[in-house]
């Protein structure tokens, strides 16, 4: 998907799930057309790095090792620590290069997923990651009362050609799940509002059975933190809470990442949910995630759509919002030359 904004967005972007990294683990990762290296120290803390080693340029991704806090590279030895100093050099081992530094990520890990703060320059977090568990006050707060994310109620989908902001953009769309999502009812904006880096709305769905138009069968209360995810507590038949999540790969396509806590049955104490918790949730949340990446596949961005009144006025308030986290220009393609 082309589109007239950077792919190199500021924020808070999900890279996968803690139980994707035991102790020692070391697994390399591309995003925002960066190659990276990700690493759970022997404390079990969780690093990601610039990948190329400034010695040779080795990919310390591919066949790292850990080594206390520190990544070895496989190359010749040399280690790099947390904030990407070097620590040791194998034949000089009393004279790291001080003067050599691997780019550092600041990451977060929250009840089972993992973020990565990206800024283009290098900035530092400029907002806290937001806690899924208290962003809704007026809910149940105890993470304890649901089941655990990962792997049962999480899913991904890699390489699909689709930018953050137009994965945003679903949520002051209210038309599209009936034709998309095959919805019997379609569902109305509340609510909308946007306050600093946050978007928040509110999305109610009709209650069929009810002759009232304000009744509303389930409410969602949704949250943006930047662009790269919203956080959504379900209020009325299911009161679950879910992450989906957009990280840039390159500037043609992204990762996208789904996560839902559920809560757990009365008097229930295992965090692994139970086979008919995990079919119904199955049935009816993780097989119809993914239904909107075979529009976005093929989908092309329109600057000035010729919105509908219902909708206009929340979705272009969206995308002036959106403007605050490209703090570079976009890749402008280099012209087509002729021989």
């Amino acid at each position: 998907m082309k589109v007239p904004f950077t792919w190199k967005v500021t924020g808070w972007f999900m890279i996968g799930w803690s139980a994707e990294y035991e102790v020692g683990e070391v697994k390399a990762l591309k995003y925002f057309g960066e190659d990276l290296a990700a690493y759970r120290d022997e404390s079990g803390q969780l690093h990601v790095l610039e990948a190329h080693c400034k010695h040779l340029g080795a990919h310390i991704g591919h066949g790292g090792t850990v080594v206390g806090d520190c990544i070895e590279c496989p190359f010749h030895g040399w280690r790099w620590g947390p904030e990407g100093d070097n620590t040791y050099i194998p034949y000089r081992p009393d004279r790291p290069n001080r003067g050599l530094r691997l780019r550092s990520y600041p990451v977060r890990e929250q009840y089972g997923c993992i973020f990565m703060w990206y800024q283009p320059q290098g900035k530092e977090p400029q907002w806290e990651l937001p806690d899924i568990f208290h962003k809704f006050p007026q809910f149940e707060t105890d993470a304890n009362a649901y089941y655990r994310p990962y792997p049962e109620f999480s899913s991904r989908a890699d390489a699909i050609p689709v930018h953050p902001q137009i994965v945003a953009e679903n949520g002051p769309d209210s038309s599209h799940f009936r034709y998309v999502h095959k919805a019997t009812v379609t569902p109305v904006c509340l609510h909308w509002e946007h306050v600093d880096e946050e978007w928040r709305f509110l999305t109610g769905w009709p209650d069929a059975r009810s002759d009232d138009p304000d009744r509303m069968a389930l409410k969602i209360h949704s949250h943006f933190s930047g662009l790269g995810f919203a956080m959504s507590a379900f209020e009325g038949s299911s009161n679950h809470r879910l992450i989906f999540a957009c990280t840039p790969v390159d500037d043609e396509v992204s990762d996208m990442f789904y996560s839902i806590w559920w809560p757990k049955l009365p008097g229930e104490t295992s965090d692994v949910p139970p086979p008919e918790v995990i079919e119904k949730v199955e049935r009816q949340f993780l097989k119809t995630v993914w239904e909107d990446c075979d529009i976005w596949r093929y989908q092309k961005y329109v600057e000035n759509p010729p919105l509908a009144k219902i909708d206009a006025k929340p979705y272009m308030a969206m995308r002036k919002w959106a403007q605050q986290f490209y703090e570079v220009p976009a890749k402008v393609p280099a012209p087509a030359t002729t021989a």
